[in-house]
């Protein structure tokens, strides 16, 4: 009788903690499913940007095939090119950038001739960052909290 008892007992038990481990794989991958975050990386265009003032939105600049710019990030690297038509000068950058979900941090190791100049004076151009999957927008803020300006991107590959 005794070991009918320690029997049943073990196969209670035992049920009991394989039935938990499934719901906590459930659980598990339920969680991880919902925390999807969009990714930086890969190819993207500049398609507006914005200036600020205090009242907003001042001018909205559009792209064209005279006025483009492109954007690439891989894991941990960024190289950008803009094509100005109406421009004698070259701008491209190369470096690392970091990002949260609001957050741009670009560190430019060399650009352009141009580029080149800035960058000895600003190493680090950072940015608020608005994800989305298919589209983004840095946001540059001065030191007392004012909007400047915003690089509106879409995704091409």
């Amino acid at each position: 009788m005794k070991n009918s008892f320690y029997l049943i007992a073990f196969v209670l038990v035992f049920f009991t903690s394989c039935n938990k481990s499934v719901e906590k794989s459930i659980e598990i991958s339920v969680d991880e499913s919902a925390k999807e975050v969009p990714l930086l990386k890969g190819v993207w265009e500049l398609v507006s940007y914005y200036n600020y003032d205090e009242n907003g939105v001042t001018d909205t600049i559009k792209s064209t095939k005279g006025n483009r710019q492109i954007k690439i990030y891989t894991d941990t690297k960024v190289n950008w090119s803009r094509y100005r038509e109406s421009d004698s000068l070259d701008w491209f950058g190369y470096g690392n950038y970091s990002n949260t979900d609001s957050s741009l941090t670009e560190n430019l190791e060399y650009g352009s001739k141009s580029m080149n100049q800035i960058i000895s004076e600003r190493e680090a151009f950072e940015f608020n960052l608005v994800l989305e999957n298919d589209k983004f927008s840095q946001i540059e803020i001065d030191e007392e909290g004012n909007i400047l300006f915003a690089e509106n991107y879409i995704r091409i590959e």
